[in-house]
């Protein structure tokens, strides 16, 4: 009788060995899973920051449009300094768009974890908005000089 209490001791011990290498091999696969999970959480933070840059873009854009647009249209509806105060407010608006666009993206909050996704480089990002921008007071100074 001993020797066969002996074999069992031995197989279940040999069982629980295998548990606890199978154990091991799945919690290594949890916590690569969940790094992963984390790692593309991080990628899509990534593209919606962008996808927030680009309406900010997209809204500063319409706003010059649209100030140029005042101008252009309301001129002989309605009196001088209203045409002059919308189209006004819309180019400023838009600079403001710019300004906060590029504000935001470089300084979203909590940083996120590292993703893999490359991020677009600040410099790139602050030059086109300086440029939107003087784009946008060239067209301020175009609609307080025209004559019209």
């Amino acid at each position: 009788m001993p020797v066969k209490t002996s074999n069992k001791l031995k197989e279940s011990a040999a069982h629980i060995q295998d548990s606890a290498a199978h154990m091991e091999r799945s919690t290594v696969r949890v916590e690569d899973s969940a790094d992963r999970r984390t790692e593309l959480a991080a990628d899509r933070t990534v593209f919606a920051a962008e996808r927030t840059y680009a309406a900010w873009v997209r809204t500063g854009l319409v706003a010059m449009a649209s100030g140029i647009g005042a101008k252009a249209l309301l001129t002989d509806l309605l009196p001088h300094w209203l045409v002059m105060t919308s189209g006004s407010a819309f180019v400023l608006f838009s600079v403001f768009c710019f300004a906060a666009g590029v504000w935001r993206h470089l300084y979203p909050g909590l940083p996120p974890p590292m993703p893999d996704a490359a991020r677009i480089h600040p410099v790139i990002l602050v030059l086109v908005n300086v440029i939107l921008g003087m784009v946008s007071i060239a067209a301020l100074i175009g609609i307080w000089l025209d004559p019209s």
